[in-house]
């Protein structure tokens, strides 16, 4: 997995409050309700988005795909809509020095690559980005470096969850790898026991 994008450096000043941002500013609690991971673009940040000069207004930020946030990005409650919020929207990978735990899990599940670098690493991407608002970064997940022009840099990651990614495998799609097993378990079950019947999605 190899993803190439604009990318948005979201400093201190671009945060209208406390530097990290938890997940109840990513996707605000009332907007919990929604029972997909679908038509969550217009809710990510919504309190923050009324802001006319809130960072992700501004004309120059457009169709950016990585975000790349400060410290304790994605802390507080366990939601997986703050992650399903950042990816209808268009971002492919956040770059933080620290994330949330849970945020974090349950954004290498969904296929989000959550990529933790050092503070001083961030501050220079920042620094890059504000000289130079079109320089793309990409983010190497079978790598696991980020290429900035002619710099790299290295980044931590399980092999489990890097081979999640490699292959598009959230929580679902790994169940479906085994779906012939599933099926034979079902049928050899007694008749008493609950049941599970196949859906269609389609």
């Amino acid at each position: 997995m190899v993803h190439t994008g604009d990318e948005l450096a979201w400093q201190a000043a671009d945060t209208p409050g406390p530097l990290n941002v938890d997940t109840d500013r990513i996707i605000p609690a009332r907007f919990m309700t929604r029972p997909t991971a679908r038509g969550c673009e217009d809710v990510l940040f919504h309190d923050w988005r009324k802001d006319e000069d809130f960072v992700l207004n501004r004309p120059g930020h457009r169709g950016v795909s990585i975000l790349i946030a400060g410290e304790d990005f994605g802390t507080g409650s366990s939601r997986e809509a703050a992650v399903w919020a950042l990816q209808d929207y268009g971002f492919r990978a956040v770059i933080a020095p620290r994330f949330g735990d849970i945020f974090r899990v349950n954004a290498l599940q969904r296929g989000l690559p959550a990529v933790v670098l050092p503070t001083a690493t961030v501050e220079v991407l920042w620094g890059r980005v504000e000289r130079a608002p079109d320089t793309p970064v990409t983010i190497d997940v079978h790598e696991r470096v980020v290429r900035v022009s002619d710099q790299t840099y290295a980044f931590e990651l399980d092999d489990y969850s890097r081979w999640r990614l490699l292959n598009g495998l959230d929580d679902t799609a790994l169940a479906l790898t085994r779906a012939d097993a599933i099926e034979a378990y079902e049928r050899n079950r007694r008749p008493a026991l609950p049941r599970t019947n196949r859906v269609n999605t389609s």
